[in-house]
């Protein structure tokens, strides 16, 4: 996890991949591959270990390769980063920690192999400033309720979206940056109010002759709170409360939806499954859920094709309120880690063999209200966390719709043939062989200018150096070019500037030898030299590029670039 004990176990396994990285040479996820020596060793003292070993190891893999993706990235900026007086610069820790994932604890280490410190202040400033910014987003002034009366709040909503002869209790103001608004408290209201997952429903007031509209409803403690940009003229008369009985079903659809597809990733992925957060509105849902890897496509057909089976059974729905919690627990039903349940609990049942789990939310009758399921995408959002986009009923048809109406187009481009894919197969070979082709052209023409920028070269100091501008239009040819004449002639200082798809493009090339004899840098010569062409770049002590958006300024950069040496 992000944070706890999840986050120094993640702190300590990150120094151990920084540690195999940059002293054993091993560059491949390799702590997880002693866990089975482990889990044999310690089996008499953490059976657990050992019966959830293939789990475990796999979750160190993602870690290790989660961390591997950006840690040579991260060095390379450890390297360059700006020190002053023995001291790295704590905005560059803090760019460490939220761009690289380094904590601050592995950048001191590393630090202290350099003789080095690190600016904890500036670090824990940049941090500071960080969540400053996400506290500035939500401030807001919340005023003082104004009491008409102290009755109990009724929620009636599971049974009724509309009801006669309700009563304001309470109200108050909310100012924020978009200006004023208000929130209602009722004494009974079928307005479910945000939780587990699912949002808030709207609708309408009607008080005496006016009309409410009601834009979202939350909880407080035990208030239901109406969220509204005006406030009746009659606090004290009658209200009839009618909720958005269509956005209600939709947003029921995919709040039923998660519960199968939470037994059906159980299913297919094992019982480590267990529910990290959702989302379930009237436009799709979003379930998260713990998991050490992406899914493949054949685990995801398997979840989707399971819901929707159980879509097919219209299954009812056995709901169970008032339910003492022993009596939950005893019938199996799903409870969520880190959640806090009462006494008495509401248990939401879909076949008891299938999906049974503790639930506030609002459900379908039966399943077949569904009508379908569709993942739209799995992605991770946090280590071992992975998450599910999904649409059901009129959203889940407008998105297959929209699929085939895009396959029927493609088809209509490659003239309607038996198989799309096989075509589009074939445009894609042709177009590699036509690339290639132009690669070998650029390829000859790159070879052909080889032999007289060989002449170009000066030798100054030790250094061959050559500044000049070439007529080749392909970046991936220009970077062979320099390799090429570096390999050949060696101890090169090459800057090059060309028209790239249209665009001016400078190139540093140096010899690692004189990265290091004399202190050359390609990253550091090509962002001064990108000014000329207002533009920017850098890279490596040893190569370099700047994009920029003047052309014209291309001559002036090779010029400049004529006095470095």
């Amino acid at each position: 996890s992000n944070t706890g004990a999840g986050y120094v176990i993640r702190r300590i396994l990150r120094r151990g991949v920084r540690y195999y990285y940059s002293f054993l040479g091993i560059k491949e996820p390799f702590i997880q591959s002693i866990v089975p020596i482990l889990a044999n060793e310690f089996a008499g003292i953490f059976p657990e270990l050992k019966a959830q070993e293939d789990f475990v190891a796999k979750v160190i893999l993602e870690e290790e390769k989660s961390f591997l993706r950006t840690l040579a990235a991260g060095l390379t900026r450890f390297d360059n980063i700006k020190v002053s007086n023995g001291v790295i610069d704590g905005q560059a820790a803090f760019e460490l920690f939220d761009t690289y994932g380094f904590p601050i604890d592995l950048t001191r280490l590393m630090a202290s192999e350099r003789d080095l410190d690190v600016d904890e202040a500036g670090f824990k400033k940049a941090l500071e400033m960080q969540k400053e910014r996400g506290r500035a987003d939500a401030k807001k002034q919340v005023g003082d309720w104004m009491v008409l009366s102290d009755d109990k709040v009724e929620f009636v909503g599971y049974d009724n979206l509309k009801i006669e002869g309700a009563k304001i209790l309470k109200y108050r103001t909310v100012k924020d940056k978009k200006g004023n608004a208000y929130q209602l408290v009722l004494n009974k209201t079928p307005f479910y109010a945000e939780g587990g997952g699912q949002v808030g429903d709207t609708g309408l007031l009607f008080v005496g002759n006016e009309k409410v509209p009601v834009l979202d409803t939350k909880k407080e403690n035990d208030l239901i709170i109406h969220f509204v940009k005006q406030l009746p003229s009659d606090m004290s008369a009658w209200v009839r409360a009618e909720v958005n009985e269509r956005k209600r079903e939709l947003t029921e659809n995919n709040h039923s939806a998660t519960h199968l597809v939470h037994a059906a990733l159980k299913q297919v992925l094992g019982n480590h499954v267990a529910q990290k957060g959702s989302l379930n509105n009237e436009k799709y849902l979003r379930f998260d859920f713990s998991h050490f890897s992406k899914l493949t496509e054949e685990e995801l057909a398997k979840v989707e094709q399971i819901v929707n089976q159980k879509v097919r059974e219209n299954i009812p729905l056995e709901e169970a309120r008032n339910l003492p919690i022993a009596e939950a627990q005893a019938a199996g039903a799903t409870m969520l880690f880190g959640e806090k349940y009462g006494e008495t609990v509401r248990m939401i049942t879909f076949d008891k063999e299938y999906s049974r789990e503790l639930c506030g939310g609002c459900h379908v009758d039966a399943t077949g209200e569904i009508g379908y399921f569709k993942i739209l995408s799995e992605t991770g959002v946090a280590a071992g966390v992975r998450r599910l986009e999904a649409v059901t009923a009129d959203a889940a048809e407008k998105f297959l719709n929209k699929e085939l109406d895009e396959l029927d187009a493609v088809r209509t481009l490659f003239k309607n043939p038996k198989n799309a894919a096989k075509s589009v197969s074939a445009l894609q070979e042709e177009n590699k062989k036509l690339q290639r082709q132009v690669e070998q052209l650029l390829a000859g023409q790159a070879n052909a200018l080889k032999g007289e920028l060989k002449a170009q070269f000066e030798a100054k100091d030790g250094v061959n150096f050559l500044a000049t501008r070439v007529p080749i239009g392909d970046a991936k040819a220009l970077k062979n070019l320099a390799y090429q004449l570096e390999k050949e002639i060696g101890n090169v200082l090459i800057i090059f500037g060309a028209e790239v798809n249209g665009k001016p493009q400078l190139m540093v090339t140096i010899s690692e030898e004189l990265t290091k004899d004399k202190g050359l840098h390609a990253g550091n010569i090509v962002r001064e030299l990108a000014k000329n062409i207002k533009g920017g770049g850098g890279g490596q002590a040893f190569f370099a590029t700047a994009g920029g958006k003047d052309a014209s300024g291309l001559d002036a950069a090779i010029a400049a670039a004529k006095t470095l040496v």
